[in-house]
């Protein structure tokens, strides 16, 4: 296997490496008020982001089933909801 070959495999965990390399040199960039800002950054983008990742990776049949049973449990809530007025 080689170099390049490898790089490509471990491509992940390189780049987790590089990062954190970055971070232990240049700290004032992730502190907060600094320029990345991770009071707005990681609260909303970095976990929109990941859930937005992992809805890209659902089947789409799993998708479907999901979809469907929560418009059948916000019907429901919602008729319920209706009763007690």
């Amino acid at each position: 296997m080689g170099l390049l070959d490898r790089l490509r495999k471990e491509w992940f965990i390189i780049g987790i490496v590089l990062v954190i390399t970055f971070a232990r040199l240049e700290p004032s960039v992730g502190v907060k008020g600094g320029p990345l800002k991770p009071e707005i950054s990681i609260t909303y983008i970095a976990v929109s982001a990941i859930f937005f990742n992992s809805g890209l990776s659902l089947k789409t049949e799993v998708a479907d089933c999901w979809l469907y049973a929560s418009s059948c449990v916000l019907c429901c809530n919602f008729d319920q909801s209706c009763w007690w007025k």
